[in-house]
């Protein structure tokens, strides 16, 4: 496996792969491995001939008081897992090779960045789409792979790249999870013992809520039930919300495409998880 630290060796790299007729799937990720990325990376593997995953922890998707200074950065078992996974080429960039001193454009996705974690998170999905858009034409790959359990991550990404014409697929790939249901995550390390024990109710609850929305319970008392049962249990909740999967916006019970959207505090780490189904 390479592994590439500057655009212009990338871009040559690519360059080479083009000429000779090879496809390129990629994984963009923030590094501390685990075996949800691992999942993409086989995934990925599927559809291309090469396969490029960059690790860059991005700064601008970070907010004030946020984890961006203590969040795992784990190089040296990172290479090692990606090595393992057949990638072909690991693109490990620094924040000044990806923000030179004179950089100042920033994407916006509109109304879809500003709901559920974006009304928590402010400006967090402007720094997802600029880096990821920066990815994408550094890298120049057919097909990125993500995972689902950032659903509005997801979703943002594609709006993007619809709007902007992008000439690349984007493929989701369903969240990977521990045997108790917790979807893995780089901050479930945060997790005390005891707060490991806990953190499976909000997958619990999320698949509760769906079993109630299929029965065509009203929808406000479902998120209202399960939001009790989590600060009861422990968890300080952000949202819990029945979404149309289409645009994130409030379901009714006319609709059909669901998904269920929730984070939560749990001690030090926020933890996001969702279910995505169809009513009927």
């Amino acid at each position: 496996m390479q592994k590439i630290t500057t655009i212009a060796e990338l871009r040559k790299t690519v360059r080479l792969w083009r000429q000779q007729g090879l496809s390129i799937a990629f994984v963009p990720t923030m590094g501390n491995l685990h075996a949800g990325h691992i999942k993409l990376v086989s995934e990925a593997r599927k559809k291309a001939d090469k396969v490029i995953v960059s690790i860059f922890v991005n700064p601008t998707q970070f907010g004030v008081g946020e984890d961006f200074e203590s969040y795992p950065r784990t190089e040296v078992a990172d290479t090692e897992k990606l090595v393992e996974a057949s990638a072909d080429l690991m693109f490990l960039p620094c924040t000044l090779e990806m923000y030179p001193n004179t950089a100042s454009t920033t994407i916006t996705v509109g109304k879809l960045s500003t709901i559920h974690c974006g009304a928590y998170r402010a400006g967090h999905f402007d720094g997802v789409a600029t880096v990821v858009f920066k990815l994408f034409n550094m890298v120049q790959a057919d097909i990125a792979i993500f995972g689902e359990k950032d659903f509005q991550q997801l979703a943002v990404i594609k709006k993007m790249v619809q709007d902007l014409n992008s000439p690349i697929d984007i493929l989701g790939v369903a969240t990977e999870r521990e045997d108790d249901g917790l979807a893995l995550s780089s901050r479930n390390g945060f997790l005390t013992r005891r707060e490991r024990e806990i953190a499976p109710k909000l997958y619990q609850a999320l698949c509760q809520a769906q079993v109630s929305v299929i029965k065509e319970m009203d929808f406000n008392t479902i998120e209202q039930e399960q939001k009790a049962a989590l600060e009861v249990a422990g968890f300080k909740v952000d949202y819990f919300s029945i979404c149309r999967s289409a645009d994130l916006q409030p379901a009714t019970e006319r609709d059909n495409e669901l998904v269920i959207l929730a984070a939560a505090k749990l001690g030090k780490p926020r933890l996001i998880d969702n279910v995505h189904f169809s009513k009927k």
